[in-house]
Formats: C-alpha cells, sequence, structure tokens
C-alpha cells in the first residue's frame, strides 16, 4: 500500500536534508512503498533547490512549486489533491513533528482507523502566549462548535484516502484541515508525544497572532455562537437601558437629584459604542467568510508539479 507524505514548505533549506533522512530511516521496517510531495511556497532561500537535488536521487520525492505564497493551509490542502496513497500523513519539515511517529502511527491504520493524530503532551520551544491560546482556543471550540477536534492536535496527522477523499470533496476556502476532518468523521485513533522544538531557522508563523487566527477559523467557520452571543448581548444592554430608565424615573418622582454627571455618560456612551462594535466585527467575519466563498477562488496555483508523471492523480486533474 502506497503512503503519501504532503509536506508544505517555506524558507526551510536548513531542515530538509535532516527531514528528509529522518523519514526514511523511520519508514524502513514500516514500508518502502512511500512518496513524498513538498508542496513550496516560493521561497528567497535554496529549500526548492535541496528538494530538487534529493528528487533527482529519489524519485520517491515529489514537488509542488506554487505561483505566489498561498500559506501553509492551501499548500497543505494541494499536496492532498496531488496524492496517490492509500494513506496520506500530513507533517512539517521542520521536525517537530518526529518522524520516528510514523511506524507508531502508521500501525494504528493498519489496525483501521481511518484518521490517526499524533496529540502533544509536552509544547517545548513554544511561548507561553501561544500556550495559552491553545488551551483556551481548544475549550471554547470543542463548547460552541459543531464539531469535536482533539485538543493539542495540529495539522500532524495520518488520514486513509477515504478521508482525503471526502476532505477534498468540501468546498470551504479557509483550509482549517483539523476542523475539516472533524467535520467528517471516521473513527481516530490518538497517540500521546512529546513534541520537541524546532531543529533550525526560525519560525515563519507569528505564534500569537496564528494562534489567534487559527482559533477564529474554528470559532467562525464551525459555529453559529458567536453571533447568537451578539444577539445575546444586546438584549442584556437593552435590560440593563430599561432598569437604567426605572431608577432614572424613581428618582424624578421622589424628588431626589442624580449626580451622574458626564463620567458617567461618557462609561455609557463608550462600553454601548464597544458593545456595537464587537457586534459589527462579528457580522463582518461572517460575511467575510461568505464572500470568500462565493468568489470561489481557487485556493492555491501550481506553478510546476515535478515527479507526478503525465498523469496525475484523479483528485488533482
Amino acid at each position: 500500500m502506497l503512503l503519501s507524505l504532503v509536506v508544505p514548505v517555506y524558507q526551510e533549506e536548513s531542515s530538509i536534508a535532516d527531514f528528509i533522512a529522518q523519514v526514511r530511516q523511520a519508514l524502513t521496517p514500516a514500508t518502502d512503498d512511500y512518496e513524498i510531495i513538498f508542496a513550496l511556497d516560493p521561497s528567497s532561500d535554496r529549500t526548492g533547490d535541496i528538494i530538487e537535488e534529493h528528487r533527482a536521487a529519489d524519485p520517491r520525492i515529489k514537488l509542488l512549486s506554487f505561483s505566489r505564497r498561498f500559506g501553509q493551509p492551501m499548500a497543505t490542502l494541494a499536496g492532498l489533491q496531488y496524492s496517490s496513497g492509500d494513506a496520506v500523513v500530513v507533517m512539517d519539515a521542520d521536525l517537530q513533528d518526529p518522524p520516528e511517529l510514523l511506524p507508531a502511527i502508521i500501525a494504528k491504520w493498519r489496525e483501521g482507523f481511518e484518521v490517526v493524530l499524533p496529540q502533544r503532551r509536552q509544547r517545548d520551544g513554544e511561548p507561553w502566549t501561544k500556550r495559552l491560546v491553545a488551551a483556551i482556543g481548544y475549550k471554547l471550540i470543542n463548547k460552541i462548535a459543531d464539531v469535536h477536534i482533539p485538543p493539542n492536535t495540529g495539522d500532524f496527522r495520518l488520514m486513509s484516502r477515504r478521508v482525503v477523499n471526502e476532505v477534498l470533496r468540501l468546498k470551504e476556502s479557509h483550509g482549517f484541515l483539523r476542523g475539516m476532518v472533524a467535520l467528517v468523521g471516521f473513527r481516530q485513533a490518538l497517540i500521546p508525544f512529546d513534541r520537541p522544538p524546532r531543529l533550525g531557522g526560525r519560525t515563519h508563523y507569528n505564534q500569537f497572532v496564528g494562534s489567534l487566527r487559527i482559533g477564529f477559523n474554528g470559532v467562525y467557520c464551525f459555529s453559529t455562537y458567536a453571533l447568537s452571543l451578539s444577539t445575546l448581548l444586546g438584549f442584556v444592554i437593552a435590560g440593563f437601558s430599561f432598569l437604567l430608565m426605572a431608577i432614572y424615573l424613581f428618582y424624578k418622582l421622589m424628588g431626589w437629584q442624580i449626580l451622574w454627571g458626564n463620567p458617567t455618560l461618557v462609561i455609557l456612551i463608550s462600553f454601548l459604542g464597544g458593545i456595537q462594535l464587537i457586534s459589527v466585527g462579528i457580522l463582518g467575519e461572517y460575511i467575510g467568510r461568505i464572500y470568500e466563498e462565493v468568489r470561489a477562488r481557487p485556493k492555491f496555483i501550481v506553478e510546476r508539479a515535478e515527479g507526478f508523471g503525465p498523469t496525475l492523480p484523479p483528485a488533482a486533474k
């Protein structure tokens, strides 16, 4: 059975050689029938050249190069679309997704699991801000979203061909893979592991802002709870306003002097303005996603696909 490894890469020249070597070593006892698909966002370093050098010596290494930078989620979807394996593993090239886990992941798949998810026990090398956002984000998403995403799991996962085909059938343009896989369903298994620090180079991903973006994708793309919350806040504020009106009327009828003054008015107006802006922002997030889906622009544009031969996988045609 063919195993496909989909590896989105951008500016990873310092880790490609070590990644390939460790993948080969890890897969030797498990299978020799595999392909490594590097999905390359155009890089200013030698990432593409290094992949080409290794591809010349090993035809199992394949390369997708895009016309411009589309980002990791779209690169991952492109790799899935061009993959041919009976199972597909998505992983990063920085070795924070340890290749030595591959035999255990494949063993779980052979037991009959359609999705195998490595689950992080520790997140070495990550700032506390990212760990905090991740912890809160997973709890929030699983509380309000329509799908359940196992906590401390990333895009590093194995999917059977059946799951990959169902994911590719989805038309969402956000590329939130962990949510899409959860939406598809099927039998899943977890493999706990300790995530090591990055091998070399530096990440091109803002860990705090990027984590927030991922969290918001989970909330907005798989739940309408934010809209309901906005409506609830409107009713609460309206009730608070009626309460203030009743208090004001009571003071007037009793002939008492109201000593609230300008500071109170400023606070109330600022509070109401803030709530209104938040509500408009929530609406804007959903409308923006509707706009993205309606435009139906290509999720990615492949400039060249090397190593796939004249016959591309059915999903890539």
